[in-house]
């Protein structure tokens, strides 16, 4: 183990802390001196006392080496006194000091001194708000922190200094055990904190924010022990980009962007993503207090028609399975419940219940015993102000958290709307392991995603012999200007495809002098499809350069004047075009479009999409990282929509789909097999078939 990481632990846990630094160092030292019970210490050579804390002039004069500094000074002070930190055997800096690389170019050179200068010391930061640690009372902050007391929750990371501030404001009981702002990330990166994380007994789940990684390997190896120590993680991804377009002429490039590449590496490691802080809140909130569902089998409660109606919706569109009462199950609760109630899932137990202490623990009772992995109870609690007796919503929530506490079953009490359910009732349910959810959407949404990360953490818990997940086919080229480029025509693409066993229709390219009796000679049959072939026509149907269903030589004759006569009109110099005829694919069921791109942080990134005219129609398409695994392929065409297609549609015969899966694994070892040169390709179509599935166009581009 490593010093640096060793002394990330001491910063983390510290025995003792110093504050360096005016006025920032000043509040977060008395704000850490309320509630840390070991020595807090400042240093200033001006003032005696910081913060209310004994002061001292340098860090040499302190009693003893400190576990944890916090560091608020200028610039011009910071290297140096990072250094002697080093000197002194420190643990761990939170350098709250900005002006470094984020101003660019300006800073870079003071961040790199100040990363020598730290030597194996573990720096937070620079440019960062600081750590939390709530579960050893350790506030390195310099806002307001709450009150640091946890003994198991949630460690958040944030790339994003005011994003951590907001979310420990929340009104929402969220346990956080660590919140950490990154900054920089100079020394320290998020993969770092994960590995900790990972080994950390207080550590229930772990939340992310993230704009960029820049060590893909080292946050995959660090995400996928944090898997196996069944530490979900749960990202909020800001800064979507898409890859550069004045470089890119396939369809690949517009299918698939970097923040795609980012999709598919969360879906890859089993990290959840989410759309806002409110969703990432609530999910981790329920994994830590609830813990992972181990079944999509959902049984929902209300006192209101309209609340039943909306969870069946919201069911409906996330696949939690609201299983209907069946059999005895079904005559108990009509035995319990009122002659206005209707047995269903979810279930309006109606107000003639309301407040009922003997009767309700029964219908939860009978209800959820031997047929739900998940309970949700929809409740909103009054305030005083608009109802001051709320004793029935109480009563109500504790004959539903009394059973299910019996039962052991992952549940959640969940308001309509998310303010209504106040801090005391929170309190209630957290104190019997119950999750307090703030809002319908986003506390149905965090059961599904709940369930999603204890599916996913099985899949790949499976599946740990492929050493794929933590591998990436690495770029050994960077692209620069288009003149680098090669682009191969058609023939030659298909070429280095059907020599790799791709197969491709049978062709021929032809001297337009001699036309007359090729096609025999080459025993092609008709219909024909005839193309014009050159490097400079990479979406051929746009200027007229491809004739389908050719059933004659004079036919071919003819398709090929009028191409000719339609580059003429277009005013296309496509004097070296010569001209291509191939078997037409009668027997289809389906086009895709199968692409892989060059992109500079995640290397080699395959597309798997909706072929043909659909990717001019829609955007259907899955990405995926290379290498990839039959697992991924046949799962990202399942997430497509014309996936159906492929299964057979309106008579149509289905196609080959182990087949398709085996094709798109040999064009992704064949673009493995290329990454010394490789810049992007399309196969589009990859027509498939009952029994077929060939590459009918194809677009290569290499670097010389």
């Amino acid at each position: 183990m490593s010093i640096r990481k060793e002394n990330l632990k001491r910063l983390l846990a510290p025995k003792n802390i110093a504050f360096i630094g005016g006025k920032d160092a000043a509040f977060s030292a008395r704000q850490c001196a309320e509630h840390f019970p070991g020595p807090v210490w400042g240093v200033n050579p001006k003032r005696e006392y910081l913060g209310g804390q004994p002061c001292y002039p340098t860090v040499f004069d302190l009693p003893e080496s400190p576990d944890a500094v916090f560091l608020a000074t200028p610039r011009v002070f910071t290297t140096e006194i990072v250094a002697q930190l080093n000197t002194i055997g420190a643990g761990g800096v939170v350098c709250f000091t900005a002006g470094y690389g984020e101003l660019g170019e300006n800073g870079r050179d003071s961040e790199q001194k100040l990363i020598e200068a730290a030597g194996d010391l573990a720096l937070v930061g620079p440019n960062c708000y600081g750590l939390v640690s709530y579960v050893n009372n350790a506030v390195l902050w310099p806002f307001g922190a709450g009150q640091p007391r946890c003994e198991k929750g949630i460690a958040l990371i944030m790339q994003s200094g005011m994003i951590a501030a907001n979310l420990i404001m929340n009104q929402r009981s969220v346990p956080f055990a660590y919140v950490i702002s990154a900054g920089n990330q100079s020394i320290l990166a998020i993969e770092d904190y994960i590995d900790v994380f990972a080994d950390d007994p207080a550590v229930s789940a772990i939340g992310l924010y993230v704009e960029g990684i820049v060590n893909m390997e080292a946050f995959a190896n660090a995400s996928m022990k944090a898997l196996r120590a069944n530490k979900p993680i749960v990202v909020l991804k800001g800064g979507s980009s898409a890859i550069g377009s004045q470089l890119t002429v396939s369809h690949t490039g517009s299918l698939s962007g970097t923040d795609d590449a980012y999709d598919s590496l969360f879906r890859q490691l089993g990290i959840l993503r989410v759309d806002s802080p409110e969703a990432m809140l609530e999910t981790l909130k329920f994994i830590t207090i609830s813990g992972l569902p181990n079944g999509n089998r959902l049984f929902a409660f209300t006192c209101s028609g309209g609340d039943a109606a909306l969870v069946a919706d919201y069911c409906e569109k996330r696949d939690l399975n609201l299983i209907q009462p069946q059999g005895d199950q079904k005559h108990n609760l009509s035995e319990l419940l009122p002659d206005i109630a209707t047995v269903s899932n979810p279930l309006d137990y109606t107000t003639p219940l309301w407040g009922n202490t003997d009767v309700l623990p029964n219908v939860f009772r009978a209800a959820m015993t031997n047929s739900c992995d998940m309970a949700i109870f929809i409740q909103d609690y009054p305030p005083t102000e608009i109802h001051p007796d709320n004793s029935a919503y109480v009563s109500d929530g504790l004959s539903f958290m009394k059973v299910v506490n019996e039962l052991e079953i992952p549940s959640g009490i969940c308001s309509d709307i998310s303010e209504n359910i106040d801090s005391d009732s929170r309190q209630r349910m957290i104190d019997r392991g119950i999750t307090p959810m703030q809002g319908i959407d986003r506390g149905l949404n965090a059961l599904a995603d709940a369930l999603w990360l204890n599916d996913k953490r099985q899949e790949l818990l499976s599946n740990l012999h492929d050493h794929s997940v933590f591998r990436l086919i690495k770029p050994k080229i960077e692209p620069s200007a288009d003149g680098e480029l090669i682009t191969l025509d058609e023939w030659e693409s298909k070429h280095l495809l059907k020599d790799f066993g791709i197969a491709v229709p049978r062709s021929l390219l032809l001297d337009t002098t001699e036309i007359t009796g090729q096609i025999v000679k080459h025993h092609l049959k008709f219909p024909l499809a005839v193309k014009a072939v050159s490097s400079e026509l990479t979406h051929k149907t746009d200027v007229g350069a491809v004739w389908l269903n050719v059933g004659s030589d004079c036919e071919i004759i003819d398709a090929i004047e009028k191409m000719k006569q339609s580059f003429l009109e277009k005013e296309l110099d496509l004097t070296k075009s010569v001209f291509l005829v191939e078997e037409m694919i009668t027997e289809t069921t389906a086009e895709l479009l199968i692409g892989v791109r060059l992109d500079q942080q995640f290397g080699l990134v395959m597309v798997i999409a909706s072929g043909g005219i659909l990717v001019e129609l829609i955007s259907d398409g899955q990405t995926l990282l290379l290498p990839t695994t039959k697992t991924r392929i046949q799962s990202a065409l399942e997430s497509l929509s014309s996936y159906r297609l492929l299964l057979g549609y309106r008579g149509k015969a289905g196609a080959n789909i182990p087949l398709i899966v085996d094709t798109i694994l040999k064009i992704a070892s064949f673009a493995e097999s290329r990454a010394d040169n490789l810049f992007e390709m399309d196969i589009n179509p990859l027509i498939v078939g009952a029994d077929s599935a060939y590459a009918a166009d194809a677009l290569i581009r290499l670097h010389q």
